[in-house]
């Protein structure tokens, strides 16, 4: 597997298989990286787990954290990593003695780690470096729009001039989403201005 670009398929085919994600590095402080990620990615009805030995027995948004994967009591699909690229080593060894095995390693955005990533591989494991689940199922979910993040915040505040529009590919597969009762209202009156004109 080349590490440094992964196809959408492949990306797509981990996000809509894997159901219980073991986020390895998660905080309960809202304003960290990995709090957004676990709650986006629980949001979107992913089994999250937290794993953090400093926190453990604590709760992030109502889910027990754990100490290590292996006090995990269910069977984990994907191990994401919040951790720097230095502990991916010891977390996909103990990920390599689980029953069943987690079919995916995920490291975060910034997280590389080139032998734990082979040694994940040679476990039969698939294997995300430098990305985030986040980001990539807001892509593929057409959540991620050419203007920008759906946030589903509204603000008066002028967006920061970018360096351009981000373009998504056209041959994906989206979900459709933002339906409101406001729209459909909107669009019963337009049906039914249309049917009396």
């Amino acid at each position: 597997m080349n590490h440094d670009s992964y196809p959408d398929s492949y990306i797509r085919g981990i996000l809509n298989t894997v159901k219980t994600i073991a986020m390895v590095g998660a905080s309960e402080k809202e304003n960290r990286p990995s709090y957004f990620a676990f709650k986006y990615l629980l949001e979107r009805g992913y089994t999250m787990i937290p794993v953090n030995p400093l926190r453990a027995g604590e709760q992030i948004l109502g889910r027990h954290i754990y100490a290590r994967l292996s006090d995990v009591p269910v069977p984990i699909d994907m191990v994401d990593i919040f951790r720097s690229s230095r502990h991916a080593l010891p977390i996909v060894q103990e990920a390599l003695t689980l029953n069943p095995r987690p079919q995916v390693i995920w490291m975060q955005l910034s997280i590389r780690n080139d032998e734990a990533a082979a040694l994940a591989e040679a476990g039969g494991m698939k294997v995300v470096m430098n990305r985030c689940p986040k980001i990539e199922y807001g892509r593929l979910s057409s959540e991620i729009a050419w203007m920008g993040v759906n946030t589903r915040t509204i603000s008066a505040r002028k967006a920061a001039a970018s360096g351009g529009i981000q373009r998504l590919s056209l041959n994906r597969a989206s979900v459709p989403g933002g339906a409101t009762e406001a729209a459909a209202a909107a669009e019963r009156m337009e049906r039914e201005r249309g049917s009396a004109g």
